[in-house]
């Protein structure tokens, strides 16, 4: 499975996602900063599973529609900084789309996040990281879960990865950094957090009209015994 995240920087980068999905042969294209009532049904074959409807910059995921049918979607508002409260920009900062895999019979989830912007505090950020790990499980309890996007977390990300690990899950980065527009906050700011998958490899892509560059993860279920994957219970920030 090959999935793009993308924050599109206020819809800015919206023109580039066809070439995106087609050059890097994408299965799931989640997205950040999206206009919602100006993305298409279908790019290059994917189908748009569904869009968050709250944020005047919302969230979106596509899936490729000849290898993946949507089971279920779930949409969730999370924890609000000051930012949220005065300025209202996002919602809803988690979509998560379960998806069953044609071929094979099995089925897994992906999810699009975003969290709050790096006004608020890290501790709300991994309240909202924590709060969306533990949704996931909504979906489908025991399923590979894969969430992408901009989790605005640049430095202390050993705390991060500690505590995501505490969920059951692992946190990984990209190859290079993935915001460039103010030189003291350029880094990673586009993550990948799993459980139950392979992660081979998370590569940032060249950079486009967004002032963060798109990651492009390529990941594959771990085999089970059972097919279920087992995690423990959210642990207390």
């Amino acid at each position: 499975m090959r999935v793009i995240s993308y924050n599109l920087r206020k819809h800015r980068a919206a023109g580039e996602l066809a070439q995106l999905v087609e050059r890097h042969a994408a299965d799931v294209l989640c997205l950040q900063e999206a206009d919602t009532s100006d993305l298409p049904e279908a790019i290059e074959g994917l189908r748009l599973a569904d869009a968050t409807q709250r944020n005047r910059l919302g969230l979106a995921v596509y899936y490729r529609e000849n290898t993946y049918r949507a089971v279920d979607v779930r949409a969730l508002a999370l924890k609000k900084s000051l930012h949220d409260r005065v300025l209202k920009p996002a919602e809803e900062r988690l979509l998560g789309v379960r998806l069953h895999d044609i071929d094979d019979g099995r089925e897994l989830i992906v999810a699009s996040f975003h969290a709050a912007p790096l006004t608020a505090l890290n501790s709300l950020r991994r309240h909202q990281i924590r709060t969306a790990l533990d949704e996931l499980r909504s979906l489908g309890d025991g399923l590979p879960a894969l969430m992408v996007g901009d989790y605005n977390y640049p430095v202390f990300k050993e705390h991060l990865g500690q505590k995501v690990r505490e969920q059951g899950y692992e946190l990984n980065l990209s190859d290079s950094r993935t915001y460039t527009r103010y030189r003291f906050f350029r880094g990673h700011y586009d993550f990948a957090t799993s459980v139950g998958f392979e992660i081979d490899r998370v590569r940032t892509l060249p950079q486009g009209l967004s002032d963060h560059l798109p990651i492009l993860v390529t990941a594959r279920p771990s085999a089970s015994a059972d097919g279920v994957v087992r995690m423990p219970r959210a642990a207390a920030s």
